[in-house]
């Protein structure tokens, strides 16, 4: 709480005090992005787990969400978790870019905060109430369509899972423009920057049941964060500054600048720039005209 305090007060870090900072918390921060990672893997494949069935019966679906409930409330657990965890990343993630461009949007980190607790609030909340009504479908009644469907049209089955949407939305949009702040001051390598976004996106429109994406980016976020990564960490961490990561063009040509300084150190010449005019081959040397080779005027003398 003290970050937010600081970080959005109305005095801003200096460029030293905030190195300082996060060169004290980043370690920390790594290992929140890793166990986010891990805990939204784990919550998906408990949902995964334990009896299911292939029809879309209401009566079916309370059964088994009765025989399933404690897989159940595990994984919402799990999930609750990871997502909070996610929320605490982009807050931090997003501090370090307004740091370095104080012209990024400041509700962003609310977002993340309102969409990644919020949305674990409400699928506990969503959960409890499908365990309930399923355990009272079960244990009471006739088990029929009518009182099925009589105990899941209550106002919290379609005002919970609205909430949890509207959750869901507020930290895809904050993953994303998380992901674009910190790419555009250089935070983040385009690849990560890009995958970033896919994975906000995802958010919202899943593909799958295991949230791979999401997962994938967290934990390469936890090993950029930790300082390990292996084309080393980008400059804009060191320097505290905006620093732009160049394109593919941009790095193509740096390769081809260092490797003609380290020919001409060596003697060797340069190597030539992409698209540069190749240099045209020296043609031979011709006897000039009119001129006679020596052995034929050595036979002239000779007759």
């Amino acid at each position: 709480m003290s970050f937010l305090t600081r970080n959005h007060s109305a005095e801003p870090m200096t460029v030293d005090d905030r190195l300082l900072y996060e060169s004290r918390v980043r370690q920390r921060q790594a290992v929140i992005a890793g166990v986010a990672g891990l805990l939204l893997l784990a919550g998906a494949v408990c949902q995964l787990l334990g009896p299911h069935h292939r029809i879309n019966d209401l009566t079916l679906n309370l059964i088994y969400a009765n025989k399933r409930v404690g897989l159940d409330i595990v994984a919402v657990c799990l999930n609750a978790l990871g997502l909070s965890a996610l929320a605490l990343t982009l807050v931090f993630l997003f501090g370090a870019a307004k740091g370095r461009n104080a012209q990024t949007q400041p509700f962003v980190p609310a977002f993340a905060l309102i969409g990644g607790i919020g949305g674990a609030i409400m699928g506990i909340v969503n959960e409890i109430l499908i365990a309930t009504k399923a355990h009272q479908f079960v244990t009471t009644g006739a088990q029929t369509y009518h009182e099925a469907n009589h105990l899941t049209s209550g106002v919290g089955f379609q005002v919970v899972p609205l909430l949890g949407l509207v959750c869901a939305l507020l930290l895809a949009v904050a993953l994303v423009l998380t992901s674009l702040a910190a790419m555009r001051v250089g935070l983040l390598t385009r690849f990560m920057g890009y995958l970033g976004i896919f994975a906000g996106a995802l958010v919202l429109f899943q593909i799958t049941q295991i949230p791979v994406v999401q997962a994938y980016w967290l934990f390469a976020l936890a090993y950029l964060l930790s300082g390990r990564w292996p084309t080393g960490v980008p400059p804009a961490w060191r320097s505290g500054r905006a620093e732009k990561w160049p394109s593919g063009q941009e790095l193509r040509d740096q390769k081809v600048r260092a490797a003609g300084a380290r020919g001409r150190t060596r003697g060797a010449p340069a190597p030539q720039a992409v698209g540069a005019p190749a240099t045209p081959p020296t043609a031979p040397s011709q006897p000039a005209a009119g001129s006679r080779p020596a052995a034929k005027r050595k036979r002239k003398r000779r007759k």
